[in-house]
């Protein structure tokens, strides 16, 4: 079940709200865990398993680590056997395959493997019960005695399948002692709308572009088609991805929890560091906190922090997903990450803005170009494409047509990604006064319908974040 779903939003949300406010506030976790398994399960019953082993493992490992917090060297086996159980079910489902693959190629083998379907959401819940054991053991936070509180947190539909990764610390005073109130209901109902809107209405049709030029030959593929191409690709990861981010957000708050803001305008970067501080914020921290950090950090001198950062976007790459673009793709930002930290930051200080932000972008853009195609020899070649390499021509028929056809969308997209649409929302807000207890919900209203009315009638739905 996604979000994004007409069984969801109007069979599945609307019973569990339902529920839970009827239920007494002490048994509202046991409700909300028990509907975060039927969500889970309503699409992949057999893998329930695994995330029920996972919230019991890291539960007792929690209570172990606390029993034997004095004594050091059982308390690090207990957190170390929990590193080695959580990160090896992730590694099987989600590497295994990969690994078996290159060693067959490398050293021409034919070993077989049956591949397996990636359960959903692992990668999220495996890092939250990762930080849950971490955290206990660096005694940042205190262990969690109830079990159905702490699978409450495993669980919680509203970002179990893509995100943000919440930390066991962000959330843990909501767990037992929440505030449900009409306040944060409307917003987030209000975020709900505003993240389905900006999946169902925007990522959902430029999507359609970037799958009918990929769908095209790269050799008769023309310079601007090729740019075309990843323009909406970069358009439509980031209104995908930051609109199931804002659902979440938004279920957060209809139930009583206060998650970390995901992105936040990243497309207005001036800098590539910049661009990786407002996008999946929730991600970057946790490699941050539990894996740079843990290896030094910035601490041991120059040449340690760039090793710690090749690791850490070596592992970013890893993280989402068992193939070669991926780690290509997290070196490349790695790399880049670096260099600016040499001399590009401080190249680029005393230029334009404007300048910055079209370096940024085109970094970007290249980026998304080696995260999107597996075959990296075709990504190599859709990039000389671009840099006029190709065989297509600088422009041609079908670079002009798809242009007119979706001109207003992309103008739509490019101004929908930067602050502009929520600064003039706020000022009118402001000038309706009054006017605005009517005037705010009926806007709503028509995002609503218009998402409902697309759903009803649309096949096209991607979820861009499954595979991760």
């Amino acid at each position: 079940m996604v979000f994004s779903s007409l069984i969801f939003i109007f069979l599945f949300l609307p019973i569990t709200i339902f529920i839970y406010y009827l239920a007494p506030k002490k048994l509202r976790n046991l409700f909300f865990f028990l509907a975060s398994l039927i969500f889970y399960a309503w699409g992949e019953p057999i893998y329930i398993t695994i995330m029920l082993f996972s919230t019991v493992f890291d539960y007792f490992n929690g209570l172990a680590i606390e029993k034997y917090r004095n004594n050091k060297r059982i308390s690090k086996a207990i957190l170390i056997n929990s590193l080695i159980v959580n990160l090896g079910l992730l590694g099987f489902f989600k590497y295994s395959g990969f690994v078996v693959q290159n060693i067959n190629n490398l050293f021409n083998l034919s070993i077989p493997w049956k591949s397996l379907p990636l359960p959903l959401g692992i990668s999220f819940y495996t890092f939250q019960t990762l930080s849950y054991t971490i955290d206990i053991y660096l005694n940042k936070v205190p262990v969690q005695r109830n079990i159905i509180s702490f699978g409450t947190y495993v669980t919680m539909f509203p970002q179990l399948v893509a995100g943000p990764i919440v930390r066991y610390s962000e959330i843990q005073k909501e767990l037992d002692n929440r505030q449900e109130s009409l306040y944060l209901f409307g917003e987030g109902a209000e975020l709900f709308i505003i993240g389905l809107s900006k999946k169902v209405l925007l990522a959902n049709n430029i999507g359609l572009l970037w799958d009918s030029i990929k769908a095209m030959p790269i050799n008769e593929l023309s310079v601007l088609s090729a740019w075309l191409g990843i323009i909406a690709f970069t358009f439509q990861i980031y209104f995908d991805f930051s609109g199931y981010s804002d659902m979440a957000l938004g279920l957060g708050k209809i139930f009583g929890f206060n998650f970390m803001k995901n992105f936040d305008y990243p497309y207005i970067s001036k800098s590539v560091t910049e661009f990786w501080r407002r996008w999946h914020i929730s991600l970057g921290m946790w490699f941050r906190e539990y894996v740079y950090i843990p290896l030094g950090g910035n601490r041991e001198g120059q040449l340690k922090q760039f090793r710690n950062l090749i690791i850490v976007w070596l592992l970013t790459g890893l993280w989402h997903g068992a193939n070669w673009n991926f780690i290509l793709w997290g070196l490349y930002y790695g790399i880049f990450l670096i260099l600016e930290k040499l001399f590009l930051l401080d190249l680029m200080e005393d230029k334009p803005e404007l300048l910055k932000h079209i370096y940024t972008l085109v970094i970007v853009i290249i980026g998304w170009v080696f995260f999107e195609f597996e075959n990296i020899n075709l990504g190599f070649s859709f990039i000389k494409t671009m840099f006029g390499f190709g065989t297509g021509g600088f422009i041609d028929g079908n670079a002009i047509y798809y242009l007119y056809t979706n001109a207003l969308l992309l103008i739509m997209l490019f101004v929908s990604s930067t602050p502009i649409p929520k600064n003039i929302f706020n000022k009118v807000k402001l000038r309706l006064g009054k006017g605005e207890v009517i005037a705010i919900p009926i806007a709503y209203m028509v995002l609503m319908f218009l998402c409902t009315a697309y759903l009803v009638n649309e096949t096209y739905n991607p979820f861009l974040y499954f595979r991760f």
